[in-house]
């Protein structure tokens, strides 16, 4: 695994790599003091991450009201970040606009709310956004043509190279690929990086 990182803010959650998530390693010791403290720190981090999250939905409320766009807006917490989302309201659906061809309005839009979350907290923000679902269809489509990949190259033995990806997307197919026991390796230069799925 090459361990680069995928985007231009080099953000660590977006790195090309299934290890790139930015967990952090805690004692296992058997002291009580170490589990204690383990704890303590966990309780921080979600508190921190509800905090990003209550920060990006007033931003973005904000920013639907001042466009005069439709749209509601859900927090939630996903594993170690905070996960929000501008999903379709009573009054009206969300602007397909806002996730733009191939989804580079919404990765604009997610980095204006991670700056927005970072200016109040003082914390850099994993934060990830989606709108109107689609972050959210594409995982599941990825996940599919992930697993159809590592039947094949189970099947064949052979290494097989996927279309250009997004970091975003990379991800997602290099954790299944993990997931499964084999190799993935992100090769070639933005906008034209993709993965090989490789035997283990």
């Amino acid at each position: 695994m090459d361990g680069e990182a995928d985007d231009d803010s080099g953000d660590d959650e977006d790195a090309d790599s299934p290890d790139a998530e930015d967990s952090a390693e805690e004692g296992t010791g058997s002291g009580g003091g170490a589990t204690g403290g383990s704890r303590r720190r966990s309780k921080a981090r979600v508190a921190l991450l509800e905090r990003e999250g209550e920060v990006a939905a007033d931003f973005l409320e904000k920013l639907l009201d001042i466009a005069d766009l439709d749209g509601d807006i859900e927090v939630d917490i996903d594993g170690d970040r905070a996960a929000v989302a501008i999903v379709d309201s009573e009054e009206g659906r969300v602007p397909r606009r806002l996730v733009g061809p191939e989804g580079r309005v919404l990765d604009a839009l997610q980095e204006l709310t991670r700056l927005a979350v970072q200016t109040a907290t003082g914390e850099r923000s994993r934060l990830m956004l989606d709108v109107a679902g689609h972050r959210a269809a594409r995982r599941a489509a990825l996940v599919d043509l992930a697993k159809a990949a590592i039947a094949e190259v189970r099947s064949s033995g052979a290494a097989k190279a996927l279309a250009n990806m997004t970091a975003f997307e990379r991800k997602v197919v290099h954790d299944e690929v993990t997931a499964a026991g084999l190799v993935s390796e992100s090769e070639g230069v933005e906008p034209h990086r993709h993965i090989v799925i490789s035997p283990a």
